[in-house]
């Protein structure tokens, strides 16, 4: 229980993936499963996420890893919607 506690407490201070790629805003960077995409660039030694996904990797992105694959999971429909070019019409603020 403490460990699985560690980890959450530990990926809450250094930023998930997908949340990270879903902020970024560059064109042309990927959007289907971009945070796990994102992660798997930084433990391979990818140099430079900033100019390629348009969000910097997290720290420990092999922790991170399962996590975004599952929120990417998740997000899927929407992604696979944003990269098809379909509007779904949603906007969000107050």
């Amino acid at each position: 229980m403490r460990r699985g506690l560690m980890v959450v407490l530990v990926l809450s201070l250094t930023g998930c993936a997908t949340v990270r790629t879903l902020d970024a805003a560059k064109p042309d960077a990927p959007v289907v499963y971009a945070g796990t995409r994102l992660d798997w660039y930084a433990i391979n030694g990818g140099c430079c996420p900033m100019d390629r996904f348009g969000a910097e990797a997290p720290r420990y992105a092999g922790l991170d890893l399962p996590a975004s694959a599952l929120l990417d999971t998740l997000l899927l429909p929407f992604s696979l919607a944003a990269a098809l070019g379909v509007s779904l019409g949603v906007s969000g603020g107050l």
